[in-house]
């Protein structure tokens, strides 16, 4: 698994997600945008991570997230998530290089 670098800085969360009010998107395959991490955060129940080596590839890894546990998918992976429970809520932060384009933007977004 991935781990964020020192230097990147969590620059936006998603709200938290259940099986009522999760984006579609997160259940099928998708990616991360380039110089993003995804940190996948369970907050109750469990959540399935598959991640593949590319769009069309197989299955890379399967990593069922506990509550209170995460996992990192690191810029441009594909990946999707699958419930394990009903009860099952996660949030998704995304963190990108302190000085990035992507931060400058987003701090502007807040303040405004």
């Amino acid at each position: 698994m991935s781990a964020i670098p020192e230097d990147y800085v969590n620059y936006k969360s998603t709200q938290e997600m259940t099986v009522d009010n999760v984006p579609k998107m997160f259940l099928h395959l998708h990616n991360t945008r380039a110089g993003v991490y995804g940190k996948i955060c369970v907050l109750n129940g469990q959540l399935k991570f598959y991640g593949f080596a590319d769009r069309r590839g197989d299955v890379e890894q399967e990593i069922i997230i506990e509550a209170g546990d995460f996992a990192v998918s690191p810029p441009e992976y594909w990946h999707k998530v699958e419930f394990l429970s009903d009860t099952t809520r996660f949030r998704v932060d995304f963190y990108a290089q302190k000085d990035s384009d992507i931060v400058v933007q987003n701090r502007s977004e807040r303040h405004e």
